[in-house]
Order: C-alpha cells, then structure tokens, then sequence
C-alpha cells in the first residue's frame, strides 16, 4: 500500500497534494505533466460566471446586426462551456488522477444547470469557489449566507458526484455557517482579489496574486476547529502551502487534502516531488504508516489545551514586544 494514499470527496488519491485551480491546470498537456510530477488530483482552471457574460458583451458590441445577438449570446456561452468540458473529457480519457472542475460564482442562478454537464462530461467531483461580497450595510447577514445555502441545496439535488466549496474565511460563525451548508467538502480558504493602490499614477491595480508561507496561519485555525466540529464534511486546506511541513501542518489539524498554487509558480513543477518527499521523511522519522495515522492528531479537540485555537492574542506572546 502507498503509504501516502488518502481520500477526498470519497475519491482514492495516491497523495494528499492537490494542484489547485489556476493556469497550471488550464490544459491536458500540463494536467498530463502535473500527474507525472507526482499529484495526488488537480482542480481544473476556473469556468467564470463573469467570464461567460464578459465574452458575450464583447462580441455584442462588435456586431452591427442587432438582430444577431441572441444567437452571439447563445453561441459563446455554449461554445465557452463546451472547451470547458472537452477539458474534462481530453483529462478524464488521458490521466488516472481524479480530475476535479471548477466554477468561480457570485450567485446560484443561471450557471447551476452547467454543473449536470460537468458531471456528464466525466469530472470526478466539482468544486465552487463561491464569494458574495457584502455591500448592503442594511442587508442582513442571512440574504447573503443564503445565496450559499440555496446554491448547496440545488447541487445536491442534482449531482451525483460529490462537491466541496471554496470559501473565504470572512463569516460570523463560520463553525455554524459550515455545519448549516451541509457539504460534501470545504476548501479552506479561497485567495481573493485584493486591489491596490499605486501612488504615484493614482491608478488601481492588483495586489500580489501569489500567497507567501506565512498566510498559512488563518486556514491552519479553522482546519483544526472545523474538522473536529464537523467531522461529515471532508477538508482541503489552502493557501499559504508551500513545503511538506506545511502540507503537515495542515493534516495534523484536520485536513483531508491540501491544495498548492503559488509555490508551483515559485518554484516549478518539481517542487511537488520536494513536498512529498518531505512528508514521506517525517512520517518514516516519525513511524507513521499512512495518513491516517496523524490525520487530525493536533485538531481541536486532541489537544490538550483547545484554548490555543480559540485566542488571537495571547499576553505571553504579545506582553514582551517592547
């Protein structure tokens, strides 16, 4: 037995280390390369809800025949959709790895019905990085918690194949808001857009796109806490992974998988070699025969003092900072 094999989603993976989506997993040849380096699964780009619309509206507006534009709509929406989902026939007919799609959404309206052709074309599971930003002071938090309770109660009507949420960390109760979601699966946390400011020409721009070790820490919380309380609903940790002793970490406290990204970028392909053989290491130092011999050995509730996941500051860490 691979002693690194584990599940995700009910999906057998020969490792915990999942290539998240991004432009690493935009095409069969790299999924074809990735599954060579050693992933365990990868999760396709992402197919926007945004971006269906946006392609739409540009070639709207290069057209002179007005008449023509329900066709235009109708046509790249289909054809948007359909490269998508040759993507996940070409993967599926080419890698043994499970290959896992991807949807980035702001509501749970019209792309729902993309998700039954997603599961037909062959994907092993789907993912939804959802995000509704609260704007509405006057809103209360439930309108915008229920877009992710409608969303979740629609795919669960119609799918087969599990599904896991991408979320941010941004909730009031987010024990409860997960419990209450009622998923196959959460990747913890999303990596949202983050603007910025340039001072000297007063523009807009992007903040850096890419995640640094040190953002580890948020998620590394909150997979501890959640995987005791919900122990239904199986757990990626992300962002913020970039070497075996994060990917550690993060399965000491609970997680089921842990998605890579940015270190790939830094680092290249070859860095998914250097993270598992890191993990290998430390199990063999450490007797480990598999996975689930530590999974969740450092959760919440296997510790001695919970407290420590529960206080942001502590006296004794802060008090000396002179």
């Amino acid at each position: 037995m691979n002693k690194l094999e584990t599940t995700y989603l009910g999906l057998k993976l020969r490792n915990p280390v999942i290539v998240a989506s991004s432009g690493l997993t935009n095409s069969i040849e790299k999924i074809k390369n990735l599954e060579a380096k050693g992933a365990g699964a990868v999760v396709l780009k992402s197919l926007f809800e945004e971006q269906i619309n946006v392609d739409a509206g540009k070639l709207a507006n290069n057209t002179d025949y007005p008449e023509a534009l329900d066709y235009i709509n109708y046509y790249t929406k289909n054809n948007s959709v359909q490269e998508y989902l040759d993507l996940i026939k070409n993967a599926k007919a080419q890698v043994k790895i499970p290959v896992i799609a991807s949807i980035n959404c702001v509501s749970s309206k019209e792309w729902v019905s993309f998700a039954r052709k997603i599961e037909a074309a062959g994907a092993d599971a789907l993912e939804v990085n959802v995000f509704v930003l609260p704007m509405d002071r006057n809103a209360p938090p439930e309108k915008y918690e229920n877009i992710y309770f409608e969303l979740a109660e629609k795919l669960r009507g119609m799918l087969k194949i599990p599904f896991a949420f991408k979320l941010s960390s941004h909730f009031s109760n987010l024990v409860g808001f997960v419990q209450k979601l009622n998923v196959p699966g959460v990747v913890l946390f999303n990596r949202l857009y983050a603007p910025d400011i340039d001072i000297d020409t007063l523009k807009f721009g992007s903040a850096d796109i890419f995640s640094t070790p040190s953002d580890i820490r948020n998620s590394l919380r909150w997979v501890g806490i959640i995987s005791s309380k919900i122990t239904k609903t199986d757990i990626a940790a992300s962002t913020g992974i970039h070497d075996g002793k994060a990917a550690i970490k993060q399965i000491l406290a609970g997680a089921a998988s842990v998605q890579v990204c940015s270190t790939l970028y830094k680092n290249g392909l070859d860095q998914l070699d250097v993270i598992l053989k890191d993990i290998e290491k430390w199990m063999e130092n450490k007797g480990y025969k598999s996975i689930e011999e530590f999974r969740g050995k450092m959760s919440y509730d296997k510790i001695d003092d919970p407290l420590i996941y529960e206080r942001s500051q502590f006296m004794r860490y802060f008090s000396s900072i002179q």
